[in-house]
């Protein structure tokens, strides 16, 4: 841009332009790739009103003669909290293609709009990076993000690539869709409001230069309500098919990890119960990764599932009333934990060639099981190493399942000794009168928990 960013008021209004250039040389260190022209490129139109800017809503004023200006002191805003977010290239999360579930999303109204930009841009693309071959092909942005600079794809199927995001990305967007969501409901409430008002002073309102009142950037519209068991013991099947109830769960704040807006209902595929509503990222952060129904590979964040945030993921699992009454966890998860936990001492470790202050653990850790909790004394896990650097595929063990959940039950006294004390079959009343059975997800498009 050629305009250059005059030093003055930092609340004054500028030029599309000019915004454009005070963006980018303010995010210029950000670990998230921004965009440039995100005020006057596709798929912004000044007439919309707004542009989403991270987690901040950053208003247009049409001035006279047509022209458009906004905020610097909110593009200064916005540009400071995109500086702040802190990401993890590594750690990844699905984002589609769905499928089945894309479609199903779609009519139910709950499929965040970001997926959907992402998927419809790459159909039409042909492949990431590339510009669209019909309509507007210049450069398209989510929030002031170049998101194309961090999309990963990864082989799904013959024909079928996934694409993945970094989770800090995934969280980001999550909120930004939220906000612009709320911003919207209280525009609409104000324009359906005829009256006529003077300007006030009041705490959490501002008014634009035309006299239209805006919310506040320190002052949400509708605060994310945070979740204190309203839906304790209420089965996901009855639950799902509410009316409304995917509007009433976008209300919430992830019971998980308290700051993205909740998107789906995490539930228990054991026993039917629902044990919160829980966000994108930490829907994603908390499946199996599942290579058959009855085989998991032991991933990188069963670090943080069970020993970085151990404490809050074992009290969110145990919001199911018959985990919590059996002090035990899923059968996948107690698979993984098996193997992540249990078996950590018997994993072979190689000198890392990389590194000269250590060793490295040996191959890909992967976890079977036959039988299911329904027969524990028949279910039986297998753990094993596989692409060992020597050629081997190793076993390292073979654990019942009964023994398998009371090591997990004694592993759980000393690492959570709350939920421990709040676990167990006399600790509870509402047990479910039949037991289900474990539903597997083996293409890993669903939404879905376990």
């Amino acid at each position: 841009m050629s305009e250059r960013v005059t030093a003055g008021r930092a609340d004054g209004l500028i030029s599309l332009g000019a915004a454009d250039a005070l963006w980018a040389g303010l995010t210029a260190g950000s670990v998230v790739p921004t965009a440039s022209a995100v005020f006057t490129s596709f798929p912004v139109h000044a007439q919309t009103g707004y542009v989403v800017l991270g987690r901040r809503v950053v208003a247009m004023v049409e001035a006279s003669g047509g022209s458009w200006s906004v905020s610097e002191r909110e593009v200064r805003r916005a540009a400071a909290e995109m500086r702040a977010v802190e990401m993890d290239r590594q750690d990844l999360v699905h984002i589609g293609p769905f499928g089945r579930a894309l479609k199903q999303e779609q009519n139910e109204g709950t499929l965040v709009p970001w997926r959907a930009r992402i998927s419809r841009d790459l159909q039409e693309a042909g492949r990431p990076g590339r510009p669209g071959q019909g309509g507007d092909a210049r450069p398209s942005h989510l929030v002031g993000i170049d998101w194309r600079r961090l999309l990963v794809e990864r082989p799904h199927g013959r024909t079928v690539r996934s694409w993945w995001l970094p989770r800090a990305v995934v969280r980001l967007l999550d909120e930004a869709a939220h906000t612009e969501t709320q911003w919207l409901h209280a525009r609409q409430a104000r324009q359906a409001n005829t009256a006529v008002t003077e300007p006030s002073d009041r705490p959490g309102q501002t008014w634009a230069a035309d006299g239209e009142q805006t919310a506040s950037p320190d002052a949400p519209t509708v605060p994310l309500r945070p979740y204190n068991g309203e839906l304790r013991g209420q089965l996901y099947s009855v639950l799902s098919r509410k009316p409304g109830m995917a509007r009433k769960i976008a209300g919430w704040a992830c019971a998980v990890c308290r700051t993205a807006p909740a998107a789906v209902l995490d539930h228990c595929h054991e026993h039917g119960y629902v044990r919160a509503p829980v966000c994108q990222s930490c829907n994603t952060h908390e499946r199996p990764d599942h290579l058959y129904s009855n085989d998991i590979r032991v991933a990188g964040h069963y670090t943080r599932l069970f020993d970085n945030h151990a404490a809050d993921w074992l009290r969110h699992w145990h919001r199911c009333p018959g985990c919590r009454a059996r002090t035990t966890l899923p059968l996948p998860h107690l698979a993984a934990w098996t193997a992540h936990v249990a078996c950590r001492p018997q994993r072979p470790t190689h000198r890392d060639p990389r590194s000269s202050r250590g060793r490295k653990p040996c191959g890909a850790l992967r976890v079977s099981w036959t039988g299911s909790h329904h027969a524990p004394h028949a279910c039986v896990l297998t753990v094993a190493v596989d692409f060992c650097p020597s050629g081997e595929h190793r076993v390292l063990a073979h654990v019942p399942y009964r023994e398998a959940a009371e090591q997990f039950r004694n592993w759980l006294a000393e690492t959570a000794p709350a939920v421990a004390a709040a676990a167990g079959p006399d600790r509870i009343d509402d047990l479910p009168a039949q037991s289900r059975p474990v539903i597997a997800d083996t293409s890993s498009d669903g939404q879905a928990l376990f």
